[in-house]
């Protein structure tokens, strides 16, 4: 065997050596089944709540964006104190004035929606798109060209003023991967379109757009405006928003340093005094930054990090499970040594033994991740900016956990493995296997590593617990409004069905009467946005006298029975009926909050009732006939904010405000029948008055609410999982511990007994050893919990982030679990047989 000398033959005694550990690994997992088991299971549970984690993490944070250099895309908005996040997408004027002025920027690029709803006209079903009006450099910008077809001509925009770029969901799925795509008219809502293009399969703009049907045309400012104008009276900006590319070695800070000069000079030329001073400063943000919400980013940070305690807290039980293992197999290691094993030999052959286990164990953690997403997925994808895609795991989530096999394995068994094979052999033998005096000191490290369980798991269920406390006080919050029994309907309108009649005549009326007239149906309404639907909302400033700042208030569209509906409480006034028609004087209602502001006496909200605000159109002056009690809005955490309701049935296409009813309406009933049995009907009579209105969205209002908890009720109930497991975890680690204890001091016990020890005695000697446990670590948890609590403090609603009720209600579940896991191994203990005892010995 000549060959195997030199690097080859190293190798190759390697390969040889690794086998024969391998072979000699498994022979040990087969001969102990139950302990491969537990350790088995016990890491998988760990490194499937990891592995799951990091795969929702990878894909909505890690992931980076498909665009070509997309660290250098920046988005750009205006600063807007009036704004609730502080920032306003621009007006086309300061676009203009953007590009003629920056010097930072390759490019800089636009886009708005085509519409509120956008339909591939192709009858007799229309086809619901994602329409979107694009400057003709976006693409450019983005570094990204078509994969069948040519790209906007940036140079003469007007000659593809009726072209569009079609996605690949829309070319493979509606027209069947036609081949003769290219110079095909298709039809837009009114409009007809020549296809120039086939974007790349999984391109879509923008990133957060789910994968769905996408046409991009080329946006006309100059005809927006005039539309806008048009539907919207004075209303006639248009608004885009703006991403732009860095030119190469232009860095962030000094963008916005430009940026900040040239909106200056922008601003200064506003007609209205307080915009002037409210839009002074741009702001640039990375885009992949924009794409996330920052507190469903600081909820997928806190949960990734509950999640590696919850691995560390597998870890620490499968460490103490090895140990006691390589306590039992001391005997055996010392005959290896003695025989001429050496210590290296001996740890490798155990570290590889722990590395199949741990190998098993991420397999298994793998299938578990898989799993816990899936049955996740539908909540996942509420809450997070996910999409369609499938979150299988991808090869960085394989390499990353092939990673915490290593880690794992290396953490679990390293201690045990060292501890093992350096014990002296000659004592080891002559006692039988446990080396005079280490059996005391391995108890109590075994001890200290259950009560590092007992204290991370503390820190779980503090933080389970503090955001289970806030779901319940967001529970208890009133409203201001009825959600039993109320179904819902996000009625996206086709605008080409309604084009030239008014849509509130022609849809809304006969549907909501048809809707009111069905059995069942205690009563309906109509509303541009119902409370915490988070849809379309549109804010307003209204100039005060006095040199007092402008008041900011929300406008919302409602029909006359929407405060029956809901049962909102009237404050004073009246609110809207049938006696509110396109011919009549018009009316708004307001709320609490915009009263108390604009009311000339403070402390009479009435005196707002008959005040004219502003003119609907020059010859329809808007009078407040009534004062609505305040609602929860936007989030049940928010106390409410100043509103302004004005009568749907009023809207008429040279009004003003009709803009918001051609968008599209949320159509709300109360029925006295199970919601699910009133779905079916609903929807028949959604595709009767339009077949496109079928899709519709229809939900309770329940789930509204339920859903306007958003990342809280995300953490909480992924929490709850955490901690349960690591109660589990913890829970099982100390069973085992003092287990395998009492079955170490079986001869000790039945000494005890045999010189007068009642079993009474016994059972108090195991218990206070695990009391002992629970209480260092508990102690030790309450530490923890406390400095880790400003990591879920921005979570937390109606209770303090070191609440001590939580504490102490987590501490006592724990000890209460604890104690109830250790009083079988110290009854078995009370139990023993001294004659058996001394027998075995």
């Amino acid at each position: 065997m000549a060959f195997r000398s030199g690097g080859f033959g190293d190798a190759w005694l390697w390969a040889e050596r690794l086998l024969q550990d391998l072979k000699y690994a498994s022979r040990q997992i087969r001969r102990a089944p139950g302990f491969a088991a537990t350790v088995v299971g016990t890491l998988a549970l760990g490194i499937g709540a990891a592995a799951a984690l990091f795969t929702v993490v990878d894909h909505v944070l890690l992931r980076p964006v498909p665009y070509k250099d997309a660290g250098r895309l920046v988005e750009v908005m205006k600063s807007s104190k009036r704004s609730p996040n502080g920032t306003m997408i621009p007006s086309w004027p300061d676009i203009e004035q953007w590009v003629g002025q920056s010097r930072s920027f390759e490019s800089m690029a636009y886009w708005t929606g085509m519409g509120a709803h956008d339909f591939l006209v192709n009858e007799p079903v229309s086809v619901e798109i994602g329409g979107e009006s694009v400057s003709t450099n976006l693409f450019k910008t983005l570094g990204v060209g078509p994969e069948i077809g040519r790209d906007f001509n940036s140079a003469s925009a007007g000659a593809d003023a009726d072209t569009a770029l079609i996605n690949d969901v829309l070319w493979r799925g509606i027209f069947a991967r036609d081949k003769s795509i290219l110079g095909r008219r298709i039809r837009i809502n009114d409009r007809f379109y020549t296809v120039i293009g086939v974007m790349p399969p999984g391109f879509k703009f923008p990133a957060t757009a789910i994968d769905f049907p996408q046409v991009w045309v080329p946006a006309d400012p100059a005809r927006d405006q005039a539309e806008m104008k048009r539907a919207n009276g004075n209303f006639g900006t248009s608004f885009y928003s703006v991403v732009a590319r860095l030119k190469s070695g232009v860095t962030l800070d000094s963008a916005r340093t430009e940026m900040n000069v040239v909106q200056g000079r922008v601003a200064a030329v506003y007609k209205d005094a307080d915009s002037q001073k409210d839009n002074r400063e741009a702001v640039l943000t990375p885009y992949a930054q924009t794409l996330v919400p920052a507190d469903v980013r600081k909820a997928l940070l806190a949960l990734l990090g509950a999640s590696l305690v919850l691995w560390l807290i597998a870890v620490v039980n499968a460490t103490n499970l090895l140990l006691a293992r390589s306590t039992a197999r001391q005997r055996e290691i010392g005959l290896r040594g003695a025989l001429g094993a050496s210590r290296g030999r001996l740890l490798l052959q155990i570290l590889v033994e722990g590395l199949v286990l741990s190998g098993a164990a991420s397999l298994l953690g793998l299938g578990l991740a898989v799993l816990s997403v899936k049955l996740l997925a539908r909540q996942l994808q509420d809450h997070l900016p996910l999409g369609a895609p499938s979150l299988m795991p991808d090869e960085w989530i394989l390499l990353a956990l092939l990673a915490m096999t290593l880690v794992t394995a290396a953490v679990a068994t390293l201690w045990p493995a060292w501890r093992a094979v350096s014990a002296p052999i000659e004592p080891v033998l002559r006692q039988g296997g446990q080396q005079a005096g280490t059996g005391r000191r391995q108890h109590v490290l075994r001890g200290l590593l259950v009560s590092a369980e007992i204290a991370l798991s503390l820190t779980l269920l503090v933080a389970c617990g503090l955001l289970l406390r806030s779901i319940y006080a967001l529970r208890q919050v009133p409203l201001g409004y009825r959600i039993d029994h109320i179904l819902v309907a996000q009625l996206d309108v086709p605008s080409y069905r309604f084009n030239g009649r008014n849509v509130v005549e022609a849809l809304y009326k006969p549907l909501l009467e048809r809707v009111e007239q069905t059995k069942g149906v205690q009563a309906a309404g109509m509303m541009s946005e119902v409370p915490l639907g988070h849809g379309m909302q549109l804010s307003f400033s209204l100039s005060s006298d006095g040199g007092k700042p402008p008041l900011s208030a929300v406008m919302k569209l409602a029909s006359p029975g929407v405060q029956r509906l809901f049962g909102m409480r009237m404050l004073a006034g009246r609110y809207f009926s049938s006696e509110d028609t396109p011919g009549s004087d018009a009316k708004v209602v307001v709320n609490r909050a915009f009263a108390t502001a604009y009311a000339p006496d403070k402390h009479d909200l009435a005196s707002v009732v008959g005040m004219e605000m502003w003119r609907l159109k020059k010859d329809k002056p808007l009078h407040i006939v009534g004062v609505l009690d305040d609602e929860r809005q936007v989030s049940v955490a928010e106390p409410g904010r100043p509103e302004v309701e004005i009568c749907v049935c009023q809207m008429t296409p040279d009004v003003g405000m009709y803009g918001m009813a051609s968008f599209g309406m949320s159509l709300a009933l109360r029925t006295e029948r199970p919601e699910k049995e009133m779905i079916p009907q609903l929807r028949a009579m959604l595709r009767q008055a339009a077949p496109e209105l079928e899709r519709a969205d229809i939900t309770t209002m329940d789930q509204v609410v339920e859903d306007s908890y958003g990342s809280q009720r995300l953490a909480a109930h992924l929490l709850e999982g955490f901690g349960g497991a690591a109660l589990l975890l913890c829970v099982g680690g100390l069973y085992g511990l003092l287990a395998y204890i009492v079955a170490q001091r079986t001869h000790e016990l039945g000494i005890r007994i045999a010189l007068g020890a009642t079993r009474g005695n016994l059972l108090g000697l195991v218990m206070r050893q695990a009391s002992t446990m629970l209480v260092l670590g508990v102690a030790a948890g309450g530490v923890l919990a406390w400095l880790s609590a400003r990591l879920v403090r921005s979570f937390l609603f109606g209770v303090s982030a070191h609440d001590g009720w939580t504490l102490a209600s987590a501490a006592v579940l724990l000890c209460g679990c604890g104690l109830v896991a250790a009083y079988l191994p110290a009854r078995r203990a009370a139990r023993v047989d001294p004659m058996v005892a001394l027998r075995a010995e």
